[in-house]
């Protein structure tokens, strides 16, 4: 178990949707032990596993002192909205407020290969929805509105940790959304 670097903004594994665990083995716990000191040491509420760059349906959270994971989530969401103000680890500093359902009942399993089922409100809601939107290759910044999104691109180009990006030679890449902004999570 280890700390994982975390991927920022720009970063095509971020915006590629992640394939689905099929086994459940001791490298999979390992990932999610990982994603668990990763997303501790950074600190974060949640990290899922495209944003340490492996490409697989694995999210943790850490909300109200309980850590939890859910690998190959489906999310039933109600129809009841929330807003409020949300960041991301993939974007140091970045915060706007974004629409989220403001329940949610998630699915699916844990590192074993155990069923599992979630309810969440609020935060824990908006942790769910937003980890599971990074599995489906949808970053939060495609849920604000045009206006939000527009400062948010502002404030990332001139962000500390993009130009340093930009500088090291990583390959940046920036592209509208191809999803409804104001879509709901999957």
């Amino acid at each position: 178990m280890s700390i994982q670097q975390i991927r920022l903004f720009g970063d095509p594994v971020l915006t590629t949707p992640a394939s689905a665990v099929t086994t459940f083995d001791k490298e999979l716990r390992v990932l999610v032990a990982d994603l668990t000191e990763t997303m501790l040491d950074a600190p974060g509420a949640g990290l899922a596993a495209p944003q340490i760059g492996v490409p697989l349906r694995v999210f943790v959270w850490d909300v109200d002192e309980t850590l939890g994971h859910l690998i190959n989530p489906t999310l039933d969401l109600s129809e009841e909205m929330q807003d409020g103000e949300e960041g991301c680890l993939s974007f140091p500093e970045i915060r706007y407020d974004t629409p989220r359902a403001m329940r949610v009942v998630a699915k699916g399993f844990n590192m074993h290969g155990d069923p599992v089922t979630i309810e969440g409100t609020e935060f824990l809601a908006r942790a769910l929805q937003h980890e599971n939107d990074h599995l489906n290759g949808i970053l939060f910044i495609d849920k604000l509105t045009k206006s939000n999104r527009k400062l948010a691109m502002k404030e990332i180009r001139e962000s500390d940790w993009f130009a340093q990006a930009a500088q090291s030679g990583i390959e940046i890449q920036i592209k509208d959304s191809p999803h409804s902004m104001f879509g709901r999570n999957i």
